[in-house]
C-alpha cells in the first residue's frame, strides 16, 4: 500500500473505531491488506482462561515485561491494525497514554483461535504479523488442542513469513522465545 492509501485507511479505521465504541458488546476494528473488518470482542470462558495461562506465565518469568489483552495494535508502516488476545512488550518501549501499541515494540502475540472465525488467527494473522514486525506468534487452538509457535520472520520470495513453525499439543511444555510455557492448564472448547 502507498503512504496515501495507508493514511486513508487510518482515517477510515479511526472513524469506524469511534462508531464501534458506541455499539453494544465491545466491537473493535482490524485491518488486513486493504480490508477493514469489525471484530466482536466477546471472549468466552475457555478463551479468557487460555489467555490467563499465558499472561500469568509471562509475568512470572519476566516481571519487567507488560502483558495486556484486547488492546489495539496499529502498525504505522503497513497501516495494519489488530486487537490481539494477548501481547507482551517492555513497558519502557511504549507510551502508557498511547491509544494503540506499535507492533515493533511487541515481543510476543498470543491468539486464541475463535470457533466462529478460525481463518483470522490461522491464516490472516499468520500472514500479517510478520509484516508488522511481530517476532513471535503463538496460536492456541482450543478446537483441537493444538498450539503453533511461529518465529523468525524472514523475507522470502512470497514476502515476509515466519521461517520457524513448531507444533505442540495442550499439556506440552512449550519453549517460545525467552519463555517456557506449561500448557497443562489450557482448556478446549466443547
Amino acid at each position: 500500500m502507498t503512504p496515501k492509501q495507508i493514511e486513508r485507511m487510518r482515517e477510515v479505521v479511526a472513524h469506524l473505531s469511534e462508531y464501534a465504541e458506541h455499539l453494544e458488546k465491545g466491537w473493535k476494528v482490524e485491518t488486513s491488506e486493504g480490508e477493514v473488518k469489525f471484530v466482536m470482542m466477546s471472549p468466552n470462558l475457555p478463551h479468557i482462561t487460555n489467555v490467563d495461562v499465558f499472561r500469568d506465565q509471562i509475568k512470572a518469568q519476566t516481571p519487567a515485561i507488560t502483558a495486556v489483552n484486547n488492546t489495539d495494535m496499529l502498525d504505522p508502516l503497513t497501516g495494519l491494525e489488530k486487537v490481539p488476545a494477548l501481547m507482551a512488550f517492555p513497558a519502557e518501549d511504549v507510551d502508557p497514554q498511547a491509544e494503540s501499541i506499535d507492533p515493533r515494540a511487541v515481543l510476543v502475540v498470543v491468539e486464541i483461535v475463535s470457533k466462529s472465525n478460525p481463518k483470522n488467527d490461522l491464516v490472516t494473522k499468520l500472514e500479517d504479523y510478520p509484516r508488522m514486525g511481530i517476532p513471535l506468534y503463538i496460536v492456541v487452538d482450543p478446537r483441537n488442542g493444538t498450539i503453533g509457535v511461529h518465529s523468525a520472520p524472514n523475507d522470502g520470495p512470497d514476502g515476509l513469513k515466519y521461517r520457524s513453525s513448531i507444533p505442540y499439543s495442550f499439556g506440552d511444555t512449550v519453549p517460545a522465545g525467552r519463555w517456557t510455557f506449561d500448557t497443562s492448564g489450557l482448556v478446549r472448547y466443547r
